[in-house]
């Protein structure tokens, strides 16, 4: 196999991952935000029993804004952003060591969550979020999809600190304990 056909095949088996990852949060996206605006009129609010309806229920809200309704006046600007985004994961994801899993899954949980509510914004003007969980904004899978992109990225480079300062400490043990041992024990210096 040629170079180039070595490089086109890393890209394919890069992509294949982002988009595996990515496509699988943007399908659940959509379909669960169709379900909603097909069955739930704009602020009507469903719980399957009375009682959980005060903490957890499905509204179909519209949201103009970010994430969570945040800066809801905007909405053109979050969309140019979420674009960019977009282009940024598909451009720098293949230079991603693939021992870094856990950012990749970031990326591919950011990339799914941005293109999901990406395409509410140019199909329908706005983003549906459904999910309200007691007195928490309302949100939707591509916004918990963000969410815990941002969650395993900390989490990745928290534990990659981590292992980088057991390395470290492992090293000044390891020279502390040879510059220890050149050493001439104190009861051999009296022979």
């Amino acid at each position: 196999m040629d170079s180039t056909a070595k490089i086109s095949f890393k890209y394919l088996r890069d992509y294949l991952t982002l988009f595996a990852i990515g496509g699988a949060i943007i399908i659940l996206d959509q379909i669960t935000k169709t379900l909603v605006r097909m069955n739930l009129a704009l602020g009507e609010t469903w719980s399957p029993w009375e009682w959980l309806e005060p903490f957890a229920r499905i509204v179909n809200w519209k949201n103009t804004g970010a994430a969570f309704g945040m800066l809801p006046s905007l909405g053109d600007f979050i969309t140019i952003l979420a674009i960019v985004v977009a282009i940024a994961i598909v451009y720098y994801f293949p230079r991603v060591p693939r021992e870094d899993w856990t950012m990749r899954l970031a990326m591919g949980l950011e990339f799914g969550g941005a293109v999901g509510n990406l395409f509410d914004r140019l199909t329908i003007g706005w983003v549906t979020d459904f999910v309200s969980i007691w007195r928490f904004p309302v949100f939707n899978v591509a916004d918990l999809s963000i969410t815990l992109g941002v969650i395993v990225l900390l989490l990745g480079i928290w534990s990659q600190e981590r292992q980088k300062d057991l390395l470290l400490d492992s090293i000044d043990a390891d020279l502390h304990n040879d510059a220890n041992s050149d050493q001439i024990p104190e009861e051999n210096l009296g022979e």
